[in-house]
């Protein structure tokens, strides 16, 4: 019989959350050391997280943390609903934003790499609790924006679920409130870029042919083709660009409107959505 206690068995459980077949085994197997027994059982782990690679992830939640000169979004993704809102994945969650504070991490990559606290990176974390829970966990995304002031939204589409939808909105001005309704707006509203003026120039050739030749099968007077294409144009800058929309708490006015009266600049924005 391996030389280990009933306390010793309890214990390795907490610290890797690990089941009590496969921890006992593992001590078993081990001769009771507690060392080389979270060795086999983080190898363990890591092979069936490679089995786990193909799997998708649709849930999740998002997250940011604020440092003294930007702020950090993330997405952190899981396979089911169950997990997203499991408390070890959600002080995973925690943990990721600590190490991302102040690192300057501003896409997945850099955030992987980045030290987390108990030694490691927040990589090597998400793939110890994944090994922990049996499920595929990744950082889906991240993001980073800089600004004079943020307006950050956080939306849960169910009470019993951590955020879903985050918006980070960086800006210039003083009117908080009306800033944080702009965060608001853009999470129902999900525009592409700030103005019209941001909208890549292929895109918008591509949807101006596209109208262009809905309008033609229609039949349309030529004649009137012009100000018919622009008018649809117009239409399609109101879903992609944030100034152009109908503001979402009073349609009568742009959000473009809104800004201007409330002495705001909308120097850039984001937003996640989970397993979107």
């Amino acid at each position: 019989m391996a030389d280990f206690s009933l306390d010793d068995l309890k214990a390795l459980r907490e610290q890797l959350g690990t089941g009590m077949v496969e921890t006992k085994n593992a001590l078993v197997e081990a001769g009771g050391d507690k060392e080389k027994a979270v060795e086999l059982l983080r190898l363990r782990g890591a092979k069936s997280n490679a089995k786990r690679a193909d799997r998708s992830t649709s849930e999740g939640l998002i997250a940011t943390v604020e440092s003294a000169t930007a702020v950090t979004m993330f997405e952190l993704a899981c396979e089911t609903d169950f997990v997203a809102k499991n408390e070890k994945f959600v002080a995973l969650s925690q943990a990721i934003m600590q190490a991302l504070a102040d690192s300057g991490a501003s896409n997945v990559d850099e955030a992987l790499a980045v030290p987390a606290e108990g030694g490691g990176t927040v990589g090597s974390a998400i793939e110890n609790l994944a090994a922990t829970i049996g499920e595929k966990l990744e950082l889906r995304r991240v993001v980073r924006l800089s600004g004079d002031h943020y307006a950050v939204y956080l939306h849960r589409t169910s009470k019993d679920l951590p955020p879903q939808i985050g918006v980070v909105v960086a800006y210039t001005g003083d009117d908080v409130e009306t800033a944080r309704s702009i965060a608001q707006h853009i999470s129902f509203a999900n525009p592409e870029y700030v103005s019209r003026d941001e909208v890549p120039t292929d895109a918008v050739d591509n949807e101006r042919r596209i109208v262009e030749e809905i309008s033609r099968g229609e039949g349309k007077p030529e004649a009137a083709l012009p100000k018919i294409i622009e008018g649809r144009l117009g239409a399609f800058y109101k879903q992609v660009a944030l100034l152009e929309q109908d503001y979402a708490r009073d349609n009568k006015l742009t959000v473009g409107k809104v800004v201007i009266d409330a002495g705001l600049t909308i120097t850039g924005f984001a937003r996640f959505k989970v397993g979107a």
